[in-house]
């Protein structure tokens, strides 16, 4: 599988996350990357789910994490993560504190 060049996508805030990456065509998931100011500080899970354009009953967690503990996250697939018929990418924290995050994606086109 031949891969595009890597690109970005960016989200930042202070409050809930609930961010989509909405493709208009086939890529790959290469990285995740999450940095909070302060750790979490409560019991929630950092969620990524490919939210399928097809059905609900195809929508699939792709990684989770407790942020209790935790400011940095760098998740990388042991193979990039097809993404394919413009399926959706959400990204998801509760966020109960308010920490402040930065939330990077790399990805690559596959057209």
């Amino acid at each position: 599988m031949a891969f595009g060049k890597a690109k970005p996508w960016r989200a930042t805030g202070a409050a809930a996350m609930a961010s989509s990456l909405t493709p208009t065509a086939p890529i790959s998931l290469v990285s995740v990357k999450l940095h909070l100011d302060i750790a979490g500080g409560a019991v929630e899970n950092f969620t990524i789910t490919s939210n399928s354009a097809t059905d609900a009953v195809y929508d699939t967690v792709l990684f989770a994490q407790d942020m209790n503990t935790t400011t940095d996250i760098l998740w990388v697939p042991e193979q990039p993560i097809p993404i394919v018929n413009c399926d959706v990418l959400d990204f998801a924290y509760t966020n109960t504190n308010s920490r402040t995050w930065g939330l990077e994606v790399i990805y690559r086109s596959e057209v």
